[in-house]
């Protein structure tokens, strides 16, 4: 009983001791807003308590350190990571010294489940890859055949099911609604078969299950010590273990609709294929010039990196955009009304179910929208890599080969120093000049799409689905926003909604 007595009395002292260690932490430095660095576990403590906020706190932190913060993990795991939204610094890593920064061994470790697409390539292995992606997306077969598969996703997904939940009363989760219809969108353009999963009722998806287990996952790996997550991959549990499952359902997908493809054109003749279409499998089973010849596990992983670059870039976008409007109404009365100047002279109001790339052009204030909300709600808010060679940062940072370095994309949109005093408002009207067209804000400043060599080769199909999809519903539809859960972001690679965003939609013309 003895021994127990003093058993208990060290616990106790253990605790008040650990309280009053904590409290005389904070108390030295109240006000500063930056994480302190415990014994052992570093200031990853801070982060796991505000992975409801992940994003911001970090955008704090930065916002308090000039842009740039060394965030010490978990003792001798190599867990370091320097967070960086200087954009001297974004410059020099993504542009001026491109060279000397790659994704590295470690980033492919941690996105295996992208196997060797062009999200893990590095150097010259990098450099096939994007050339054959920019020729893909550049020729002109291909800008003939984006408009028919994005008219096929709207005619055949979004306006059914916007129709049938408007005449229903019923509320649907936009986020849902969005992923499945950008999910069709970027399958079509990747092996040229429309899954329909953006139909009514929501078929049951197991690819876009997949991801969000896989993002979900990938997230975790960077919070935790490498032998934790490893050891969780060696016994198949936990996180670990969704992402394994996502990966064979993944692979199992692209193998189907491959096989599908090779079947498909050893029953047509060549001009007849050239007729169905140009997706990129199309170009790699059939020795295209855009991509010439390749191993089948290079098709593969293609094909899963094709369709989830497509996927990425837009389908997040439209539930912040939407969120954005319900708490700023002036906003989308701006759109409705620029939408009615534009088609105004096209006869009696009516349902309109497609809109040109033409027609899109001139939709300023609808652009200027959605690059105010790609400013706050980039789809990756971060963006990781590792020095080759030791180099100094021009904020004065020395780097190493063992430095992560990770580039946020998220604070860099809400940094008071680059977008004033009202850089937490959502105001289009930032992206207008004075003649009254957009205005084109550089890398520097504006890194949702990365920058130099990285940057995205689909933003500009990324934004003509944005801003046919905007267009579609705000020019067709009232939304209203049903917030039975707080918005607040996924903890995930992607910037999502944790709970999805809920409206009631109504037809705005008689049926």
């Amino acid at each position: 009983m003895v021994i127990f007595g003093y058993l208990g009395s060290i616990l106790v002292l253990a605790f008040v001791s650990f309280i009053f260690f904590f409290f005389k932490c904070w108390l030295r430095n109240p006000n500063n807003g930056l994480p302190w660095n415990w014994p052992l576990f570093g200031m990853i403590p801070t982060l796991l308590f505000n992975l409801h906020r992940f994003p911001d706190r970090v955008t704090e932190i930065l916002e308090r350190s000039k842009g740039t913060f060394l965030l010490k993990g978990v003792s001798y795991c190599n867990m370091d990571m320097l967070f960086t939204c200087d954009p001297t610094n974004v410059h020099h890593i993504s542009s001026t010294n491109f060279w000397n920064y790659c994704k590295g061994p470690e980033n492919r470790e941690f996105f295996d489940f992208l196997g060797n697409s062009i999200f893990n390539r590095d150097f010259e292995e990098w450099s096939h890859y994007r050339r054959y992606v920019h020729s893909y997306v550049n020729h002109k077969d291909f800008h003939q055949f984006l408009p028919k598969i994005i008219a096929a996703g709207v005619t055949e997904g979004l306006i059914p099911v916007l129709d049938h939940v408007s005449k229903q009363g019923q509320v649907v989760n936009f986020q849902d609604m969005f992923k499945r219809f950008v999910y069709d969108i970027a399958w079509m353009m990747s092996t040229g078969y429309n899954p329909k999963s953006c139909s009514i009722g929501f078929p049951e998806n197991l690819f876009l299950k997949a991801i969000d287990d896989a993002c979900e996952a990938i997230f975790s790996r960077h919070l935790l010590p490498g032998y934790a997550w490893r050891l969780q991959r060696r016994l198949g549990i936990g996180k670990e273990k969704k992402l394994s499952n996502a990966q064979k359902i993944t692979n199992q997908i692209a193998s189907k609709y491959i096989s599908m493809k090779r079947e498909d054109l050893s029953k047509q003749s060549e001009h007849k294929a050239d007729e169905e279409g140009f997706d990129a499998l199309w170009c790699f089973l059939t020795d295209h010039e855009v991509a010439g010849s390749q191993s089948e596990e290079f098709i593969t992983f293609s094909t899963l990196g094709f369709a989830f670059a497509a996927y990425d870039t837009s389908s997040a976008t439209l539930a912040w955009f939407f969120w954005r409007l319900s708490k700023n109404p002036t906003v989308e009365a701006k759109i409705r009304e620029e939408l009615h100047n534009n088609f105004s002279l096209k006869g009696a109001k009516s349902l309109k179910t497609i809109f040109s790339k033409e027609e899109l052009t001139n939709l300023v204030y609808l652009h200027a929208a959605l690059c105010e909300t790609l400013r706050l709600h980039p789809t990756a808010p971060f963006n990781r890599r590792n020095p080759v060679k030791a180099d100094i940062l021009p904020s004065g940072h020395h780097v190493t080969p063992e430095t992560k370095v990770l580039l946020s994309a998220y604070a860099m949109g809400r940094m008071t120093s680059l977008w004033g005093e009202d850089c937490h408002e959502f105001k289009p009207e930032r992206w207008i000049n004075e003649k009254g067209t957009i205005k084109y804000e550089t890398t520097r400043k504006f890194f949702s799409f990365g920058a130099g060599p990285r940057i995205c080769p689909g933003k500009d199909v990324a934004m003509t689905v944005l801003k046919t999809a905007a267009a579609t519903i705000i020019y067709n539809y009232f939304v209203e926003v049903v917030e039975t859960h707080p918005v607040i972001p996924k903890a995930s690679i992607l910037h999502e909604m944790k709970h999805g965003l809920r409206a009631r939609i109504r037809s705005r013309w008689a049926d």
